[in-house]
């Protein structure tokens, strides 16, 4: 599974997401919000969820909407410890 966050500028690409950073910072922060990007695979991100969910934490996904256009998105990742 490879994962990217959100842009941050429109003409950047996305940066890779790793998991076991991922996992320290839910376990340091007991709640955390990500943003991925929409290059990612909706397969990749059950994949996410199965994973945290597996451990016993809440996963809760959806797209963000971000302008007019139809691919003007991002998912939205809350993970809650």
């Amino acid at each position: 599974m490879e994962l990217k966050f959100a842009r941050t500028d429109i003409e950047a690409k996305p940066k890779k997401a790793e998991l076991e950073k991922m996992e320290q910072t839910v376990e340091k922060e007991g709640s955390v919000i990500f943003y991925f990007d929409k290059d990612n695979s909706h397969k990749d991100l059950l994949e996410l969820q199965d994973y945290f969910e597996a451990k016993g934490q809440s996963f809760y996904m959806s797209e963000v909407k971000f302008g007019l256009a139809d691919n003007d998105y991002m998912y939205q990742v809350h993970i809650i410890k």
